[in-house]
């Protein structure tokens, strides 16, 4: 098995490669973590390869990439924050509207970028594409100001 997965990784390697692309196949391992909180699944993909690095993705409940890390430590405990900032947000009335939000605007994403990659925008839609974005941030930084805040261990990333 594990030459056919090496032979498939050569064949993948070319093929970039004639793309124009630098490949960089690292022996490592793939690790699936999984949690149900309060009926929800929050799940996990993490590799570990030979330099001892770990590169950690949350897939579910909607995909959010949470970085690189240099020790086994700094991965579990970004892992843990993450389970207890959800087990914290299951407690509100509004749980499950917020993963449909997030699971929407990550559709968004994708949409977005079907646009512009699919198809030649004009300039005022591209601005009222910037407006409405600019509205939505206005509103999430108000939000902020106006709620209670329920997480204290760590600070916010972005907001």
């Amino acid at each position: 098995m594990r030459k056919y997965m090496i032979a498939e990784a050569d064949i993948h390697s070319t093929a970039l490669r004639q793309l124009g692309a630098e490949v960089h196949v690292m022996n490592s391992l793939l690790c699936y973590v999984s949690f149900n909180i309060k009926g929800t699944k929050v799940s996990y993909v993490y590799n570990i390869n030979k330099k001892n690095k770990y590169f950690l993705q949350r897939i579910k409940p909607y995909p959010e990439t949470a970085g690189t890390f240099s020790s086994e430590d700094e991965l579990i405990k970004t892992i843990k924050i993450d389970i207890e900032q959800f087990e914290n947000a299951a407690n509100s009335h509004h749980f499950k509207e917020f993963i449909e939000f997030n699971k929407n605007l990550n559709e968004t994403i994708r949409n977005f970028e079907d646009l512009y990659l699919y198809y030649n925008v004009p300039n005022e839609t591209i601005r009222e594409i910037q407006v409405e974005l600019n509205k939505m941030q206005a509103l999430i930084k108000r939000t902020r100001e106006t709620s209670q805040r329920v997480y204290k261990k760590k600070d916010p990333d972005t907001i």
